[in-house]
């Protein structure tokens, strides 16, 4: 059974940082694209970050370069999300997904919400 279990979410002011951790398992972790996706209070879904299967060049939403980075170890079939300078606009559920000819497992999701 494919699992992907984030962590690291919570309530932090503008200009702080967050690690959100997703523990992958069920499947050959290293085989897949992951990405990070969000969605905000009352929009939609937007992706945010993915990181291709061999940890090569990463790719942001340009709402989130230069502040966010996305890694991953295959060894320990971990993707993380490192947040930097939080915005009140970075608010949102981030889920954990796996691409695998679209976006095709997706985890529970962690909420972070940034307020002062």
């Amino acid at each position: 059974e494919v699992r992907l279990v984030e962590s690291g979410g919570g309530l932090v002011q503008p200009g702080g940082s967050l690690r959100l951790s997703c523990a992958a398992s069920g499947f050959t972790f290293s085989n897949y694209w992951m990405y990070w996706v969000r969605q905000a209070p009352g929009k939609g879904l937007e992706w945010v970050s993915y990181v291709t299967d061999s940890g090569g060049t990463p790719y942001y939403a340009n709402s989130v370069k230069g502040r966010f980075t996305i890694s991953r170890d295959n060894a320990k079939s971990m993707v993380y999300l490192q947040m930097n300078s939080l915005k009140p606009e970075d608010t949102a559920v981030y889920y954990c997904v796996r691409h695998n000819r679209g976006l095709d497992y997706w985890g529970k999701g962690t909420l972070v919400n940034i307020s002062s």
